[in-house]
């Protein structure tokens, strides 16, 4: 049965991860886009803690479903794109009813998920992984490569979003004169 439950949500996250990512590339609005996105790493962080890669689910959230949606959600509202009612998405009552049912379908999920944590996830590693992960724990373990072998990447990778969010705010100034 357990192993049935998760096959499931298995399946079934991915296949709203490919919606969500189909919608993401078909919308006409940017921010129903963005919002299509969100639910995409959403979906995505929910495989990685099924595959029992809990940090990296959550880096997953807080990272990108997180900071980075919020800095192109503020990029797109810098630039200020017209009326909403002119690029809406939903159109009508049924488009509504819809997205309420997918929205329960979700939250559902969401509850049936959390009803079944098992205390799998509390069990230890044996052998050289186990002494790996009480030295420096599960952050300092991905932590420590990032930080030192691969800093210069991890730097470039920050000053390219800071120049990329400075261009967008100058684009912003420029329509706005």
């Amino acid at each position: 049965m357990s192993d049935f439950f998760y096959r499931v949500h298995f399946y079934l996250f991915g296949l709203i991860a490919i919606a969500s990512a189909l919608a993401f590339v078909t919308r006409k609005s940017p921010v129903a886009a963005a919002l299509w996105l969100v639910n995409t790493m959403f979906s995505l962080a929910a495989l990685y803690v099924m595959l029992d890669a809990h940090f990296i689910g959550a880096i997953q959230v807080l990272v990108y479903a997180g900071a980075i949606m919020v800095v192109f959600l503020f990029v797109l509202m810098l630039l200020n794109l017209g009326h909403p009612n002119e690029i809406s998405d939903i159109r009508g009552t049924w488009g509504r009813v819809a997205a309420g049912f997918v929205g329960l379908a979700i939250l559902a999920q969401v509850m049936a998920l959390a009803g079944s944590v098992a205390p799998k996830a509390l069990v230890q590693p044996a052998g050289a992984a186990a002494e790996s992960l009480r030295e420096l724990n599960a952050v300092g373990t991905i932590a420590k490569p990032l930080f030192e072998e691969h800093l210069l990447a991890f730097e470039l990778t920050s000053i390219l979003l800071l120049v990329a969010i400075v261009g967008a705010v100058i684009l912003g100034k420029r329509r706005a004169s």
